[in-house]
Parts: structure tokens; C-alpha cells; sequence
């Protein structure tokens, strides 16, 4: 087995922290290109596989059907912040659903981003299901609900319908993973997750960009990043700054994907740890070994702006 990546949180002269890092890249053929630590590690996805589970909105003919265009295509692949641009856009595309936020079963989650934070609670605000970093992705799903004319209660259970003919054997294809030996987990936002060795989550990405249904998906993202993530977010950074078309989408717990749609080189990492901050350094470093962004330095300043160390990644 190969060593993992390292990313080193430097203090002065000393390492303060290290994470470990298991990342895999593969070819447009899913050939292991470059491997650091368990490339067949199992993993759960977490929000890495948005992009793969927003598949039959497009497939299905929903997206056509309600009028979605690409900020509303990036925001059902996305972990937005909860800035206002974000939730507003959620709101009427459920308006067009003849839905509201009380049709959403991700539950209510305050804004990821500061500002956005105090200003819902400077205004008197309270959380709402709108607001949680995965509303796009289910109102995304409640999308195809209403245009197969399935029920939208009870959408993110596995055996519901949605889950059990469309998203689920969706991953299973892109994947190659049977969900029939696993009893899956349930993801932050309550739908059904499930382990797939790091290497085919990459595979997955691969081949999501050979497919004209996966094209619209990532050329969306690309065309609208900020809705994919949002300010000072790596995601939206790297598909803004790319030195070539990127899609790029962070998980949870460390997990990260990307893919180079020219060439369909994908990348997928899963930090051992969890920590967001590894996920993030790993994957820049990754992306610019392939030349898919600029490597930049990353000073570590304190609260007074003083340089005190920096975030190092080595393989």
C-alpha cells in the first residue's frame, strides 16, 4: 500500500498537525493513474456524490418539465452557504413546484456563511429547511417527484420511489457498487448513503463526464460556481480559477471529487480524519500536479494578521 498524503498545519519551525490523506486519481478509461494511501478504502460520499444523485432530474425529462436552468442545476449538485442568492432561488424554483419550504425533509440548518448568518439573525430570522447547505439538492428531488407524479412525503427514505428506482441505481451504474449487500446510512440531510471503494467514486465522476445527461450536470456547475458552494468556498474557487474546465465538489467528513471534463481525469479523496480544511489543501494540490489550477502558497495569519505558519501538503 502506498503512503497516504500529508497535510502539515505548520506553526514556526514545527508541525503542528498532520492529516493523513487516501486520494486516487483515474483515466477516462478508470485506470489508476496515481494512488496515495487506501485507493479502495470504503467510503461514504457524503455531498461529493450531489452531481451523481441530481442524474434523473436531468434523465427524467423534470428539469425540462419545470424550466430549470443552470444556477438551479448547479444549486441541485451543490452545498451552498445559505447566502440570500441561494435560499431566494430555492424558494421560487419550489414556487414553480407549487411546493414550499415546508416540503423539504433536510431539516433547517442556519447559514454556513458568517455574514449570511448574522444577517437572518440581525433581521429576527430563524432557520428553516431553505437554508440548510442541501435545499437544492431536494428540491432537485422534489422535481422528478412531481413530474414521475410520486408522492413528495417520505422522499429521502430508501424504498420510497424516488430513492429506490432513480437516485439509488443511479450510483449503482455510475459507481458499480450492488446496494443490495449494504443497508445504507443516513447522510446529514437524511437520505440514504452508501460505502463505495474510493477508486470507483472516482470512476463514478469519470464516467458521469462521458455522458451527455453528466455533461449538462458539470457544465452547469462550471457555468454557475458560486451556486455550487458559494463565497470564500474552495469549490466555487477552483471552477473559477481553473486553468481548464473543472467540476469540483466537497463532502463531508473529508471527502472530496473532482473531475477534468475535457480528458475525464477524476480524482476522489477521503482525509482519515474528517478534517475539511485537509480535504481542501489535498485537492488543490491534486488539481494542480494535473494543471487543472495554479499551486499558491497558504500562509496561516492569527486574528491580528500576523504570519505564523502555513498549510503544507506532501506526498
Amino acid at each position: 500500500m502506498a503512503p497516504p498524503l500529508f497535510v502539515d498545519i505548520r506553526r514556526g519551525d514545527h508541525v503542528e498537525s498532520r492529516h493523513e490523506v487516501d486520494a486516487v486519481v483515474v483515466d477516462h478509461q478508470g485506470s489508476i493513474v496515481g494512488s496515495w494511501g487506501e485507493a479502495d478504502r470504503p467510503v461514504m460520499p457524503r455531498s461529493s456524490a450531489k452531481p451523481l444523485q441530481a442524474v434523473p432530474l436531468v434523465d427524467t425529462g423534470a428539469a425540462v418539465a419545470f424550466g430549470v436552468d443552470d444556477a438551479d442545476l448547479a444549486l441541485a449538485c451543490a452545498s451552498h452557504n445559505g447566502e440570500q442568492g441561494h435560499v431566494d432561488r430555492v424558494l421560487v424554483w419550489l414556487d414553480r413546484l407549487a411546493l414550499g419550504a415546508g416540503d423539504l425533509e433536510c431539516g433547517p440548518q442556519y447559514p454556513v456563511h458568517e455574514s449570511a448568518f448574522v444577517d437572518l439573525v440581525a433581521s429576527g430570522g430563524v432557520a428553516g429547511p431553505e437554508h440548510n447547505n442541501c435545499s437544492g439538492k431536494h428540491t432537485g428531488f422534489l422535481a422528478v417527484c412531481r413530474h414521475l407524479d410520486l408522492p413528495t412525503a417520505g422522499y429521502i427514505k430508501p424504498d420510497h420511489p424516488l430513492q429506490r428506482k432513480h437516485v439509488t441505481p443511479t450510483m449503482e451504474e455510475l459507481c458499480r457498487f450492488d446496494a443490495r449487500a449494504q443497508n445504507p446510512s443516513i447522510d446529514g440531510c437524511g437520505i440514504p448513503v452508501w460505502q463505495i471503494p474510493l477508486a470507483d467514486l472516482a470512476r463514478g465522476w469519470s464516467r458521469l463526464a462521458d455522458t451527455a445527461v453528466g455533461s449538462t450536470l458539470l457544465d452547469a456547475m462550471i457555468a454557475e460556481p458560486w451556486f455550487v458552494a458559494g463565497s470564500d468556498r474552495s469549490s466555487t474557487r477552483f471552477m473559477t480559477d481553473a486553468l481548464e474546465p473543472v467540476a469540483a465538489k466537497a463532502g463531508a467528513e473529508g471527502v472530496y471529487c473532482a473531475v477534468l471534463v475535457d480528458n475525464r481525469t477524476a480524482i476522489a479523496l477521503k482525509v482519515r480524519d474528517g478534517a475539511a480544511r485537509a480535504a481542501d489543501a489535498a485537492m488543490e494540490y491534486l488539481l494542480a500536479g494535473l494543471g487543472a489550477v495554479a499551486a499558491v502558497d497558504h500562509p496561516l495569519h492569527n486574528r491580528a494578521g500576523t504570519l505564523v505558519g502555513s498549510i503544507e501538503v506532501t506526498a
